[in-house]
């Protein structure tokens, strides 16, 4: 993104149905994928409140509206995932589910480099194995 720009990443990918989505799109990619089974053996059987978490915690990340973090039941995110066992397998079944869920957005190159380049990131620093 330039830094000229205004746009958050929230707005440039396309708002509020683009985060939702996003969301749905990996959630979707993580169930029926045998290549993510750790990941989704990490996950509740009932997918629907994690969905209405990540796209709460994802709004406000991306520059939307804050829901997340306006939410009772927040909780940092090194917190929530600290009692998982983390490890590089996992970090990439994760990025592998979010990076075709992003590209099937149709977003600009350019915002999707940027989006993606943040959440290798955060899932590096989730790893703790």
């Amino acid at each position: 993104m330039n830094a000229a720009t205004e746009h958050t990443p929230y707005e440039l990918i396309g708002g509020e149905p683009a985060v939702r989505r996003l969301v749905d799109g990996f959630y979707d990619r993580m169930v029926t994928s045998t290549a993510a089974k750790e990941l989704r053996e990490m996950h509740a059987r009932d997918l629907g409140p994690m969905r209405e978490k990540l796209f709460d915690f994802l709004s406000g990340w991306l520059g939307g509206p804050p829901r997340y973090f306006e939410r009772a039941d927040r909780q940092c995110m090194t917190s929530v995932h600290a009692h998982y066992v983390i490890g590089a397998r996992e970090r990439d079944q994760w990025l592998e589910c979010m990076r075709l869920a992003l590209n099937a957005l149709e977003a600009p190159e350019d915002t999707v480099r940027l989006i993606d380049a943040a959440f290798v990131h955060v899932a590096e620093a989730l790893r703790n194995a």
